[in-house]
């Protein structure tokens, strides 16, 4: 019971890391690397941005090989609930709003639609500043009424 409560509260806690990187890191000291993800076009089917991906799977590989160090210990759960939180965020970032792979193209959701509508103000705007709506698992409730 105690794995799966550290593993799920990893995964909320996750949504606050990623708000907080995308706003702060991604749209500050790092934004070279997200830049090209704002640009209406991309010249190439992978994107500077995608280095974060790398970036952040690395604690999670670190966790997952130090948290089976002499059997499962809590760092594998924290690791596990690092690698969902990274996957949901793929599945939701890549595939249902960039569409970087056409899997589920028509959904009638009201959540994943309310994604949809709040990833698309987030990218309204073409350079780091003003920007809003950098959480991606939760946004504002504003975003689901259709």
């Amino acid at each position: 019971m105690i794995s799966f409560l550290i593993f799920l509260g990893v995964f909320l806690f996750m949504e606050c890391v990623t708000w907080l990187t995308h706003k702060y890191i991604m749209h500050g000291l790092m934004w070279y690397f997200h830049e090209d993800h704002h640009q209406p076009k991309y010249a190439h089917p992978f994107e500077r941005n995608d280095i974060f991906f790398v970036i952040f799977a690395i604690p999670s590989i670190v966790l997952f090989y130090y948290g089976v160090e002499g059997g499962i210990n809590y760092l594998f759960f924290i690791g596990l609930g690092i690698t969902t939180y990274g996957f949901c965020y793929f599945m939701i970032h890549d595939v249902l709003i960039h569409q970087r792979f056409k899997w589920f193209k028509n959904t009638k959701n009201k959540y994943l639609i309310g994604l949809r509508k709040a990833h698309k103000v987030h990218h309204k705007h073409l350079g780091k500043e003003e920007g809003e709506c950098f959480g991606m698992l939760f946004v504002p409730f504003k975003y689901y009424k259709v």
